[in-house]
C-alpha cells in the first residue's frame, strides 16, 4: 500500500473512532461529526436521511434505550473505490450499560460503511446494517 493509501486507511480509520467514542460519551453531535451533511442511515425498518436527522435520532436514544452504551465493532475489510471512496465492512453490535462483551450473538449486525473523501477529509456517506443471520435459525 502506497503511503496515501496508509494514511487514507488511518484518516478513514480514525472517523470511525472519533464516532465510537463519541457514543460511549452520548454526544450525538461528536457520533456525526464525521459525516457528510446528506449522509443516509438505514437500519432494520428506518432510512434516516440527513447527518441532521440521524443527530437527532441519536440524541434521542441516548437520552432512552441507549443511555449508558457503547459499541463493539470488528472491522473486517476496508476496500478503496478509485480515489475518493472508500467501503469499510465489519462485524457490529450496541453493548448496554454494564455489559464488556456482546452476550447474544443474534444483536450482532453485519455493517456497511461508504466513505466520500470530500475536500480533503474523509466523511462517513452512507452507513448500513442488517442483523447476522446465526446458523439453525
Amino acid at each position: 500500500m502506497s503511503d496515501s493509501g496508509a494514511a487514507d486507511k488511518a484518516a478513514i480509520e480514525a472517523v470511525l473512532v472519533e464516532s465510537y467514542k463519541a457514543w460511549e460519551a452520548g454526544d450525538a453531535d461528536g457520533m456525526v461529526a464525521g459525516y457528510t451533511a446528506d449522509a443516509t442511515a438505514i437500519m432494520t425498518g428506518s432510512l434516516r436521511d440527513g447527518r441532521d436527522v440521524i443527530r437527532r435520532n441519536m440524541a434521542l436514544a441516548f437520552e432512552g434505550p441507549l443511555k449508558g452504551s457503547s459499541t463493539y465493532d470488528k472491522q473486517l475489510s476496508l476496500r478503496f473505490v478509485g480515489r475518493d471512496a472508500a467501503i469499510v465492512i465489519s462485524e457490529s453490535a450496541v453493548l448496554f450499560a454494564g455489559e464488556t462483551e456482546v452476550p447474544d450473538e443474534t444483536r450482532r449486525v453485519n455493517a456497511t460503511w461508504v466513505f466520500e473523501k470530500r475536500d480533503g477529509r474523509w466523511l462517513i456517506a452512507a452507513y448500513h446494517n442488517s442483523p447476522v443471520l446465526v446458523p439453525g435459525q
